[in-house]
């Protein structure tokens, strides 16, 4: 417990609190330097019926995890972002449930799209957010007044969806086995009823983030990068301006990157932030998604550690925000 407490105090002395506005919250309505109107708002009429299309929707469980019953410590003692509610460190004991073992990829996201004609909500509005460096430079100066002006390294860019991670000239080709991005909460809560499954709650997603390990940081401990290599997709560098991609990736990795932790599961720190069912605060427009990001730096954003927490509304979507689903265990499942 000591050498815990002394290695957390090492990694606060390093720790800008004041340099924490990485944009991670940032929301459909978020202000740019010009609000110009949505040319297309989105109605839960255009899905209306999706989940009664044709199509292979049976329920497998070959990809996810079974997490037994049992209590767990949610939180944190040792906050860093305090106004996130990250604490107090409290047992919670859940009842067994399957988690994804990946992140849901372009390619699965793909065949829901194929089987039920479903359009995101950022398809419906008509744009979505893009970190800037993944787009061509040349179109930078064009989209100088569509910068979130709280953090301006996000464009809102016209006609992006997950179609076009990367801007409306990219496209899926090599990425069919990464995360799907640009969904919002409610397009993530209907894919995973489309299969029989639902998004996981918040302690859920960080009982199976810790992996059975007690108050660990990490998935797989305390410190970022044992052995001297690389167990998750997170920025490196000077942020926003100089990632030297030491774990490989700009953006998004591939699902199945990185070693999984003790519970088999892949990507729950960086790589993209995941959407879960609770509500922030009582607040029903905004919804918890955790994890953190190929954004995030210990320097801007250090919330890729188990217990960080942070927020968007329902319909938010951006290019480093996806989901994995869950579903709870039947009686027989714990025999």
């Amino acid at each position: 417990m000591y050498l815990h407490l002394l290695y957390f105090a090492v990694l606060l002395l390093n720790y800008n609190p004041t340099a924490a506005s990485c944009g991670c919250q940032l929301n459909r309505n978020e202000q740019c330097n010009n609000n110009f109107e949505d040319n297309n708002k989105y109605t839960a009429k255009s899905n209306e019926g999706f989940l009664n299309k044709n199509g292979d929707n049976t329920l497998n469980l070959d990809n996810m995890v079974l997490i037994k019953k049992s209590t767990f410590i949610m939180g944190t003692n040792e906050p860093v972002f305090e106004v996130d509610g990250e604490g107090p460190a409290r047992n919670i004991t859940l009842n067994s449930f399957y988690l994804d073992k990946y992140e849901v990829s372009n390619q699965d996201f793909e065949t829901f799209i194929k089987n039920t004609g479903y359009v995101t909500e950022a398809e419906k509005f008509g744009d979505s957010f893009v970190f800037d460096l993944l787009l061509p430079a040349e179109d930078l100066e064009g989209y100088k007044d569509v910068r979130a002006v709280q953090a301006p390294w996000w464009v809102k860019v016209p006609g992006v969806s997950w179609r076009t991670p990367d801007g409306i000239d990219s496209n899926l080709n090599g990425k069919l086995n990464h995360p799907v991005v640009h969904v919002s909460w409610n397009d993530a809560k209907n894919y995973c009823e489309y299969y029989g499954k639902r998004l996981p709650s918040e302690a859920e997603w960080e009982k199976g983030c810790r992996g059975g390990l007690k108050q660990k940081l990490y998935p797989w401990g305390n410190k970022l990068n044992p052995k001297e290599k690389h167990w998750a997709n997170i920025w490196q560098g000077t942020f926003p301006k100089n990632n030297t991609i030491d774990d490989g990736y700009l953006s998004t990795a591939p699902v199945n990157s990185f070693p999984p932790n003790n519970y088999g599961l892949y990507n729950m720190a960086g790589n993209v932030w995941e959407w879960t069912s609770d509500s922030w605060s009582e607040s029903p427009t905004l919804r918890v998604k955790k994890g953190g990001s190929y954004l995030c730096h210990k320097s801007y954003c250090w919330r890729y550690r188990c217990a960080a927490r942070s927020h968007n509304t329902a319909d938010s979507s951006a290019g480093n925000l996806g989901f994995r689903c869950a579903k709870d265990a039947s009686p027989n499942d714990d025999q």
